[in-house]
């Protein structure tokens, strides 16, 4: 009698695990303050056996940043895409933003703090990725708000991502289901007031 073989773990669903591990470690503790083996410790692997998924903690930290960055910007671009006007946009580009905000404030804490242990490569990539992002939501403000200069959406843009991803500091404090439409209903107050500021 022959017994069925153990099933292996799928080495995306170990990578994505070691990069939410990671990112909770180095969010708690820092970039610096977390050795390769205590990742490996809180997914259950030797720290060298890290070294078949990652180069190193560098290109660790790297693809966690890229991997966020490269999700918002397709959320983003899906987003545009498919609703059916701005003013329907703007209201699901807030949800993909309010959603990272809720979900990841490990990885918000790690890129606010850790972007510049990333390699120039990668943190240029990082960089592009986000300003692609940022003009996604710039097109949509301008088309509701067309009379607003485009330097001045994009400066909203940004204070608005500063609001939303302050997620960090309360996190805990209220429930997801609490938290959303206060982060939305700010949003669109910090929005709308950055438009009609004079």
């Amino acid at each position: 009698m022959t017994t069925a073989p153990t099933p292996t773990r799928n080495r995306g669903n170990r990578r994505a695990e070691i990069l939410r591990a990671a990112a909770e470690l180095f969010a708690a503790r820092g970039f610096h303050g977390v050795p390769i083996e205590d990742i490996g410790a809180a997914v259950g692997v030797s720290g060298p056996a890290l070294y078949r998924h990652f180069a190193g903690k560098e290109a660790l930290l790297a693809e966690m940043l890229l991997d966020v960055s490269s999700r918002l910007r397709e959320s983003a671009a899906a987003v545009v895409t498919s609703s059916t006007g701005p003013a329907e946009t703007l209201d699901a580009l807030l949800h993909v933003q309010i959603t990272f905000a809720i979900e990841q404030p490990a990885l918000i804490t790690v890129h606010d703090r850790e972007l510049g242990n990333v390699p120039e490569r990668e943190r240029r990539r990082i960089r592009r990725l986000q300003r692609l992002y940022v003009e996604e939501w710039v097109t949509v403000l301008s088309e509701l708000h067309p009379a607003c200069p485009p330097v001045r959406l994009r400066a909203a843009t940004h204070a608005v991502f500063g609001l939303l991803n302050s997620t960090p500091h309360s996190a805990g404090e209220l429930p997801g289901e609490a938290m959303r439409p206060l982060l939305h209903a700010m949003a669109g107050c910090a929005l709308e007031a950055a438009v009609n500021a004079r």
